[in-house]
C-alpha cells in the first residue's frame, strides 16, 4: 500500500471531529485518475448520527467528479487495525472492484491488508436492481 495513502490518512484523522466517542479515524482512497481524497469521522449531538471517515473521502471523491476508487486505506488510534464499518463497506464497493486493496492500520504503523471482496463477500451490486 503507499504510504502516500498512510500519509494522508494520519493526517486527516487529526481533523476528526469526535467529541463523543473520542475515537478519531482518518481516511485515503486513490481514485482512478490517480488523485487521492481523505476523510475523517464527524460526530454530532444526535450521537451516532454523524460521518465515517470512508464516506467522507468517497464524498470527497464523488464531489470532485469521479467515480471509481483503486485503493484504500483507513487508520485509527486503536490497539489493532480498525475494519470499515458494514455501511461503509458497502460504499467502497459502490466505488471499487473487489480485487480493491484495502489497508487498516493503526496509528501505531500496525497495518492488515485485504481487498473489497474479503471485506463484504457477495456485496449487494447494481445487478441485484436489474428485473
Amino acid at each position: 500500500m503507499s504510504q502516500e495513502l498512510r500519509a494522508a490518512a494520519v493526517q486527516v484523522r487529526e481533523n476528526a471531529h469526535a467529541p463523543y466517542s473520542n475515537f478519531k479515524v482518518g481516511a485515503a482512497i486513490r481514485a482512478a485518475s490517480g488523485v487521492v481524497y481523505v476523510g475523517c469521522n464527524v460526530e454530532n449531538v444526535a450521537y451516532p448520527e454523524g460521518t465515517c471517515a470512508e464516506a467522507g473521502a468517497i464524498a470527497a471523491m464523488v464531489a470532485a467528479g469521479e467515480t471509481e476508487l483503486t485503493e484504500a486505506y483507513v487508520v485509527a488510534g486503536s490497539d489493532l487495525p480498525v475494519t470499515p464499518c458494514g455501511g461503509c463497506r458497502q460504499k467502497l464497493a459502490e466505488f471499487g472492484a473487489g480485487t480493491v486493496p484495502v489497508t487498516m492500520a493503526t496509528t501505531a504503523g500496525v497495518e492488515e491488508h485485504t481487498t473489497l471482496a474479503d471485506l463484504l463477500p457477495g456485496a449487494f451490486a447494481a445487478a441485484h436492481m436489474e428485473g
